[in-house]
């Protein structure tokens, strides 16, 4: 039987913590919070694995007594620590731990985390130990059978909601042998002429520095006085067991090192950046380092575990790295600290031009300087650029000073970084610092005084408009583009098999600009950038489109669209990562592309950082359920928003908003629940969620995540018990794909506020 992610947002409120506590009674667990999604595979055999994630909160064992199974738990992501009677440990990312299920113990998670957990029996486990004594907890650190422990846990972890019985029946087998290898390995380990408590000192001061090796500046003193010992003591222990500190690091960060390079989940990630990550600043001694105690350089290693890249795993990842030197991009982008301070607090109407200074090209980050701060209940002209202006320069940037500065870009450097959310080194794959895989344009962010964690940020949609065109002979008239793309869902279905990407320009009369109307379409030819790099599909934003290339043709005679308005990209920052990709939308909004939130519209959104951190952008002058062929009618937008913020836990909180841990819109006449196939990708993916999601979403996803969401609210705004809000969804509720061309795949469900005409809310 495949497990089913279980997420306790999707629960009524009144029913969450009781619901996490039953799922976590499965493993023999309970918890001091109510957050998170599990996904539980049970074995044949009895045992169990897991795939936890969760937000800080205190896990314990529900003790069983003698007989019980013991758990192997694999830190995905977090920190946390773990005490057991007088022993105590500090965990931290790829810590792996064996535990007692027959004894009591805490592990305190101070941040948010990721653990695949497995419990095995424990009669196969001890029959493989003998009568080697082994005390539990203990961390499995350096041996070979704990190196190949982690790997088969993460896999079965990835596929568990795929897992077949006889995957987990064999991956409980291999476990149990490697787990009781480790053990004994652990059981055997030389501790030197180190006394009992010198040998107990020097497993948590080892626990100490695991945690910490990210940290290149860590020293022997930082971790004695965090531990409460002299330094002479320290150096003791070490001598003890025959190595000193440096070396004892160094071979800790190696491993670590190791393990990312054969990993595929980090093929994407320079060489440099791992060796950096785990404190080794000079990339020289990195490699000299790695070469002396694994006999091959970290390239070479890398080599042998990388698989190739068809070009099109993930949306705008290119089929070949043409190196770029890096001294074309200015050295600083608007992320740094070139930005302008942002404006004092003051009154309540605002404008925010869409310019170099004021966006962030496809990324969001909690760690970027806001552009406008404002009070609660401020209303905001903001203005929006669509990524896909270039696709017709001359209509859609040229004479626009804004437009101007954001694209500009020339063989000596760009403007702005694009696709903020990826490596600063340019020879990755060859077009510039700041490549990562975002693409919007996206104006902001705007800080919202007084919005802390727990508290629903509303963006009230007032009125959008088109943004006119700056060229003086395209006066009166405003511009936008339709691409069929190659990241589209037709791409590998066309007709004639032939794979092609085409471009529409439509024009809008700003006399009436209730519709668009085709000017002309062109199949894209590759393009050669400003730096001279050949783009053989739309693999990156803003390239200007040399019109000499390609052939324009008259298309959709006699068609009109008719407007829909709307921005396609509505953020708060998220608190999972410092720099996260543009295009998967999440608990925190984004690139949702939902046509209902429009003019008129309110946006709620969860808030998770301080000031919540507003961005907009990708503006549409028309879209469908769906997004087939990958983008919409991309067109620069301005529009008035009302911001207002509601306070988690005040007295006169609207139902709709309290305990919110997903995007709501609300409409005039109805009510839009937007979920996705992962609500909170960034959590319950791990480490490389934002490679993963393009790969795990699937629309049956977002159809089950959306009926959950469904059911809950209104269970919560309007009282229903389960078995109404099953009625009422089957007949008065209607659920649409909202898209499958932006990673995390969305269904949405349109709720009529009229069938509750005799019925108020909570």
């Amino acid at each position: 039987m495949s497990a089913v992610r279980f997420s306790v947002e999707t629960v009524p409120l009144d029913r969450r913590r009781a619901a996490w506590l039953e799922r976590l009674a499965q493993l023999g667990l309970q918890a001091s919070g109510a957050s998170g999604t599990i996904a539980v595979s049970p074995s044949s055999s009895g045992a169990l694995l897991a795939d936890l994630a969760g937000e800080a909160q205190a896990l314990e064992s529900v003790a069983h007594g003698p007989g019980a199974p013991v758990l192997l738990l694999l830190v995905g992501r977090g920190r946390a620590r773990l005490t057991a009677g007088r022993t105590a440990l500090e965990l931290a990312d790829g810590d792996l731990v064996a535990l007692e299920m027959s004894t009591a113990w805490q592990m305190h998670w101070r941040t948010d985390f990721r653990a695949v957990l497995l419990r095995l029996q424990r009669g196969p486990l001890a029959a493989r130990l003998g009568r080697v004594p082994v005390r539990l907890p203990v961390v499995l650190g350096r041996t070979v059978a704990a190196a190949a422990a982690r790997p088969l846990l993460r896999t079965l972890a990835a596929d568990i909601e795929n897992l077949g019985q006889a995957d987990l029946a064999a991956g409980e087998i291999a476990l149990t042998e490697l787990v009781a290898s480790a053990l004994l390995g652990e059981a055997n380990a030389p501790d030197g002429g180190l006394t009992q408590v010198q040998a107990a000192h020097f497993r948590r001061v080892s626990a100490a520095i695991d945690s910490q090796l990210t940290n290149a500046d860590l020293g022997l003193t930082d971790i004695a006085r965090q531990e409460g010992m002299s330094a002479r003591y320290l150096q003791r222990l070490f001598e003890g067991r025959g190595e000193n500190f440096s070396d004892h690091v160094r071979q800790l960060r190696l491993q670590r090192c190791k393990v990312d390079l054969l990993d595929p989940n980090h093929a994407r990630e320079s060489v440099a950046a791992i060796g950096q990550r785990w404190g080794f600043r000079d990339q020289a001694h990195f490699s000299r380092a790695f070469s002396t105690a694994f006999r091959m350089t970290p390239t070479e290693m890398r080599r042998a575990a990388v698989p190739v890249d068809d070009g099109y795993s993930q949306r705008g990842r290119p089929t070949t790295h043409q190196p770029v030197p890096p001294a074309k991009t200015p050295p600083a982008g608007p992320q740094e600290a070139t930005r302008p301070a942002p404006e004092p607090w003051p009154g309540d109407r605002h404008h925010l031009p869409a310019t170099a200074d004021t966006v962030h090209w496809g990324y969001v980050s909690r760690t970027l300087p806001p552009v406008l701060r404002v009070e609660p209940g401020a209303t905001v002209t903001i203005e929006t650029l669509t990524q896909h202006s270039g696709d017709d320069w001359d209509r859609m940037v040229a004479g626009d000073a804004g437009a101007e500065s954001v694209f500009g870009w020339t063989s000596e450097g760009k403007n702005i970084d694009r696709r903020g959310a990826g490596p600063m080194n340019a020879s990755v794959f060859g077009r510039g610092a700041g490549e990562g895989f975002g693409v919007h344009i996206c104006t902001g962010p705007i800080y919202v005084r007084g919005a802390e964690p727990g508290d629903v940020i509303e963006v009230e949609i007032i009125d959008i408009r088109p943004r006119p065109s700056g060229n003086p002979l395209h006066t009166g008239k405003a511009f936008a583009s339709n691409a069929s793309a190659w990241w589209g869902y037709q791409y590998g279905d066309l007709l004639d098999r032939a794979k092609r990407e085409t471009v529409t320009i439509f024009e809008i009369d700003l006399e009436r600009p209730q519709e668009a109307r085709p000017l002309y379409s062109y199949v894209w030819q590759p393009q050669a950038d400003p730096f001279g790099v050949v783009h053989k599909t739309m693999d990156y934003p803003g390239v200007p489109v040399d019109h000499t290339l390609v052939e324009h043709r008259a298309v959709l005679e006699g068609i009109a669209i008719p407007a829909r308005l709307h921005f396609g990209f509505v953020a708060l920052a998220p608190r999972e990562s410092e720099l996260v990709d543009s295009i998967p939308p999440s608990y925190f909004g984004g690139n949702i592309d939902n046509w209902r939130a429009g003019k008129g519209s309110r946006i709620y959104l969860p808030v998770s950082v301080e000031g919540g951190l507003l961005s907009m952008g990708d503006g549409h002058f028309a879209l469908s359920d769906g997004e087939i062929n990958g983008t919409g009618l991309e067109c620069s937008l301005t529009g008035d928003i009302r911001i207002r913020l509601h306070k988690a836990g005040a007295a006169d909180a609207a139902a709709c908003v309290t305990g919110l841990k997903a995007p709501l819109i609300e409409t005039p006449d109805s009510w839009v629940i937007q979920s996705f196939s992962h609500l909170n990708y960034l959590r319950d993916l791990g480490r490389n969620a934002q490679a993963e999601v393009y790969q795990k979403s699937t629309v049956d996803l977002a159809l089950r995540n959306a009926f959950r969401q469904t059911r809950r609210f209104l269970m919560d705004v309007y009282g229903l018990n389960e078995d109404e809000a099953l009625t009422i969804m089957s007949l008065a509720v209607d659920f649409g794909v909202t898209q499958v061309a932006d990673g995390n795949f969305g269904v949405h469900a349109v709720i009529d506020k009229a069938i509750f005409r005799g019925r108020s809310m909570r």
